[in-house]
């Protein structure tokens, strides 16, 4: 049974039920939606499935967490767009509030690496100049993967290395976030790290599962793999460990200070640097606040990124 977008507008959904979802998802859970909706856990449960019996299909998967099945996903897409266009024209807002009455709330997902570095002075935009104040919920996620969030429907804005929109949204260039081979003094004494061809046998740091930086650079320098790597998910963690020899990584040059001057970092590969591209989706209904934002954060990146 396929449902599109002017399907449910027919059936008059109540926006609320589409509220209830978004929190499940965005929360992880009922009891966690439920103290953000200020409701019940029950009343969550029951406009879930008012939802589920209006549409004849499931919007979630009870596993732990919940997630959304396509129509769901489909759903929260929806949803981000509508509240989108309710700030463009100034109207009442989804749960029965005027959306001018407070701070705009975007959320966001974006990786780790660039909370470090580049993104917060991106999204330091003045009330004055963006013509409202915005409140932000930043999400962090792998910048491989980070897009599924936003195909989830669960951000207004995804800033990940994917180039190719999502349906219904569209994408901005910001630059790409370089990175250096580095490590410690101590690191490359102990094993006698003089060139790429031992790095394949020494520690290396990786951020999680999802992150294959350390991986491709090693395939594409000596045609090889981490024999051991060390999870680390924690951008300021990952320099730390590297400056107490725990492992080499790659590492934003943006991050580095005054390390490589002083020498407690080394760069391993002189003259070698990785480029990963990052990009701001944003939804075809782009209201003029969330333009202002992304013009801003568009400036701000030129100035910083490569």
């Amino acid at each position: 049974m396929t449902i599109s977008i002017y399907t449910f507008l027919i059936f008059m959904i109540d926006y609320q039920l589409l509220d209830a979802l978004s929190y499940v998802i965005a929360e992880k859970g009922f009891e966690r939606a439920a103290k953000k909706m200020f409701l019940t856990q029950s009343a969550v449960s029951k406009r879930i499935h008012q939802l589920e019996a209006l549409l004849g299909q499931p919007v979630l998967v009870r596993t732990q967490p919940p997630s959304a099945t396509a129509l769901g996903k489909r759903l929260l897409n929806h949803l981000q767009q509508v509240r989108q266009l309710e700030v463009a024209l100034n109207v009442q807002g989804i749960a029965g509030h005027d959306v001018q009455s407070g701070p705009l709330t975007v959320k966001l997902v974006a990786n780790v690496d660039s909370l470090a570095t580049w993104l917060p002075a991106a999204l330091a935009i003045t009330e004055e100049e963006a013509g409202c104040q915005f409140q932000f919920e930043i999400i962090t996620e792998d910048q491989s993967i980070a897009l599924q969030r936003m195909k989830a429907g669960e951000v207004m804005v995804c800033i990940c290395s994917s180039a190719e929109a999502v349906n219904g949204g569209k994408v901005s260039s910001l630059g790409a976030l370089r990175y250096k081979v580095i490590a410690s003094p101590a690191f490359i004494r102990r094993y006698n790290i003089t060139g790429p061809e031992q790095l394949s046998d020494a520690p290396c740091l990786v951020f999680n599962e999802h992150d294959r930086l350390q991986h491709d650079f090693l395939q594409e320098v000596n045609g090889s793999t981490p024999s051991l790597v060390h999870l680390c998910p924690s951008s300021e963690g990952f320099k730390q460990a590297m400056l107490a020899g725990i492992g080499y990584g790659l590492l934003p040059v943006l991050q580095l200070n005054k390390e490589l001057e002083n020498g407690e970092l080394v760069d391993l590969m002189p003259g070698y640097h990785v480029d990963t591209p990052l990009y701001w989706h944003y939804w075809q209904t782009e209201s003029p606040q969330l333009k202002t934002l992304r013009e801003f954060a568009l400036r701000e990146s030129a100035k910083r990124l490569a």
